[in-house]
């Protein structure tokens, strides 16, 4: 007897096949089917002294600063000094146009010619009225007038005499005098310009003592640094330094740059930092204790600062607002927020939401 053998065709093999694959993930545990657990790196918080050191950036300035200005109205008819120019205390920097003073001065010595010439008459026609009345050839009243007279025309002349000291004096008004010696700092005149009595045509930089200045942002002089000096190096080469103490402290914040204006008076200053010169200046701010952590621990929240906290017990993260101390190269300081003993994650924080089951690897931690 032929036994009938039934194939069936290669489409209803691969149905087949395939149905009871499905039929085996079926059968497979529950826990596959759960999403792959996030994996984090978690640094236990300790508080640690710390002592950052501030680096600024500032330049060389004069601690004293003269605006010098014309005393006289006029024409500017000379200029002999530009901007980097050392002047003297009694050097002429430059000079207007002198006609009218000049005008007034000649007025004053024809004034002063006249008032001298009759007191010369007067003095002559005294004495002889004074001779005369002792030989009794005058009266006592032609004396009189005459000593009148000679009293006025003294008056007149010292009167003159001072008119002239007047003239002579807003003559030299048309120099213009450094009065300091100094370092030409900023020239705003030309020559052909007519300037005001008491207009800055010029800014001096007095010799003597120098500044440091540095613009700082206003939470580092909530803490100042632990020492009383700050070092100063010069930027173009660091191994020219001094020290100086703070001597000045803006009392505003400026509004375009949000940086209060800080200078340290220096007690020497090299010959290479001259006005103007770039330095560094370095200051460390007394240790205290805060919760120091890698940047990485940083993620914002609403907003805020925080950071992620992994509960061990429960393998879970949660996010807490922090308040920061201040920021380092690559480090975070920590005022308040987390605690000494809870673990932060500093690795794998952009895959995490609150509540969410974790798998964390404790960073210095014993094997």
């Amino acid at each position: 007897m032929s036994r009938i053998v039934f194939r069936p065709p290669p489409s209803v093999i691969l149905v087949l096949t395939a149905l009871a694959s499905i039929g085996c993930a079926r059968a497979e545990p529950d826990a596959a089917l759960d999403p792959a657990m996030a994996r984090v790196r978690v640094v236990q918080a300790r508080r640690t002294p710390q002592a950052l050191e501030v680096v600024v950036t500032g330049d060389i300035q004069a601690q004293a600063q003269v605006n010098v200005s014309f005393r006289t109205n006029g024409k500017v008819a000379e200029r002999r000094v530009e901007v980097g120019d050392h002047v003297t205390a009694n050097q002429v920097l430059a000079v207007l146009e002198p006609l009218t003073q000049q005008a007034n001065l000649d007025n004053a010595k024809a004034a002063l010619a006249s008032a001298e010439a009759l007191l010369t008459q007067a003095k002559m026609s005294f004495e002889r009225q004074k001779q005369l009345l002792a030989g009794g050839f005058t009266t006592r009243s032609t004396y009189d007038n005459a000593e009148q007279e000679l009293r006025t025309t003294q008056a007149a002349v010292d009167s003159a005499k001072a008119a002239l000291g007047t003239a002579q004096e807003q003559f030299s008004y048309t120099e213009l005098r450094a009065g300091v010696a100094g370092v030409v700092t900023s020239r705003s005149f030309e020559v052909g310009q007519v300037v005001q009595s008491g207009q800055t045509v010029l800014v001096i930089a007095q010799d003597g003592p120098r500044d440091a200045v540095f613009n700082v942002y206003e939470s580092l002089l909530a803490q100042p640094p632990a020492g009383d000096t700050i070092a100063v190096a010069l930027q173009s080469d660091p191994a020219i330094t001094a020290v100086g103490t703070v001597r000045e402290i803006s009392p505003t914040v400026d509004a375009a740059s949000g940086t209060v204006r800080v200078k340290i008076g220096l007690k020497s200053t090299p010959a290479a930092m001259g006005l103007g010169a770039v330095v560094v200046g370095r200051g460390r701010f007394a240790p205290h204790e805060a919760v120091i952590l890698p940047w990485s621990a940083l993620y914002r929240y609403d907003g805020q600062p925080s950071v992620w906290i992994y509960d061990p017990d429960r393998r879970t993260v949660s996010v807490r607002a922090v308040e920061i101390d201040r920021f380092g190269p690559d480090i975070i300081a920590l005022k308040r927020g987390v605690e000494p003993g809870e673990r932060v994650v500093v690795a794998g924080i952009q895959f995490l939401r609150p509540g969410q089951t974790v798998a964390a690897a404790e960073i210095g931690a014993r094997p």
